[in-house]
């Protein structure tokens, strides 16, 4: 059981991480010495054309991870979805407290700004989703 909430945990980063990560491509130094390797969109010399097409089939790969991921979480107990629920802000917490300790005090308040447009955006999400969820019980 700790390998599979381990494993839909994991799974459930994706989302996250893909958004958090933005629609750019952009060039990310990947070693000290300023050499740019092992990042594949740019390896492959990708034409606009080609990125665009890409980042379609990236987003979709990452909806369908959260379908499904999201598919198993609904089998779970709610007081394990509770508690991974609790984790995961725990974490988000953690992170973001250490990233704004490395910012200036003006970066800091822009960092701010910019976590609470994101819970705002969450925040409805859940809204629409609980809309949703009635509107399609209604519907039954």
């Amino acid at each position: 059981m700790r390998k599979t909430l381990t494993a839909l945990l994991l799974a459930a980063s994706l989302p996250t991480l893909a958004f958090a990560a933005g629609d750019g491509f952009e060039p990310r130094p990947m070693h000290g010495d300023g050499h740019r390797g092992g990042h594949m969109m740019q390896e492959l010399n990708l034409t606009p054309e080609q990125h665009r097409v890409m980042r379609e089939q990236m987003r979709t790969q990452v909806k369908n991870q959260h379908e499904i991921t999201q598919r198993y979480l609904d089998k779970l107990p709610a007081a394990e979805k509770a508690a991974m629920q609790k984790e995961l802000q725990d974490n988000r917490d953690k992170t973001n407290k250490a990233i704004r300790d490395k910012l200036t005090p003006e970066q800091q308040k822009q960092f701010d700004e910019m976590l609470k447009k994101i819970e705002e955006r969450r925040a409805e999400r859940a809204e629409f989703e609980a809309w949703k969820a009635e509107r399609d019980k209604k519907a039954e």
